[in-house]
């Protein structure tokens, strides 16, 4: 009968037939290697999230406002990176970095809302 190895350190296991790690710290290490390059690309993307999220709210702490484009670039915003889009009956994009939310106007104006219950 061939012996079961952890596979992380190569160590042989004993116990149930299905485990596949002798310890919790070879089952840790063995995952956080697995997923390393799609953790860090996630950090990345979450961090560009949080900080847009950090600057609708800073901007727009009653609920409704309306500011120039600029002002959002000049804080560091990225419009590439937004959590969901909802479109209204008339057409107008909201988009959301979680529950602020933006939609673009005329003249590179946007108006800055907070996400309402009925918005999926």
């Amino acid at each position: 009968m061939e012996k079961r190895k952890c596979n992380e350190c190569g160590q042989t296991l004993s116990g149930r037939k299905d485990q596949k790690f002798c310890s919790d710290y070879c089952r840790n290490t063995y995952n956080n290697r697995l997923n390393e390059d799609a953790t860090n690309y996630m950090r990345r993307i979450n961090n560009i999230l949080r900080k847009n999220r950090r600057i609708l709210s800073r901007l727009n702490p009653k609920g409704k406002i309306t500011v120039d484009g600029i002002t959002l670039a000049e804080e560091g915003f990225n419009f590439h990176y937004y959590t969901n889009m909802y479109t209204t009956k008339t057409g107008s994009n909201y988009f959301f970095c979680y529950e602020q939310g933006y939609l673009k106007l005329d003249d590179d104006r946007y108006m800055l809302v907070h996400k309402q219950d009925y918005v999926k």
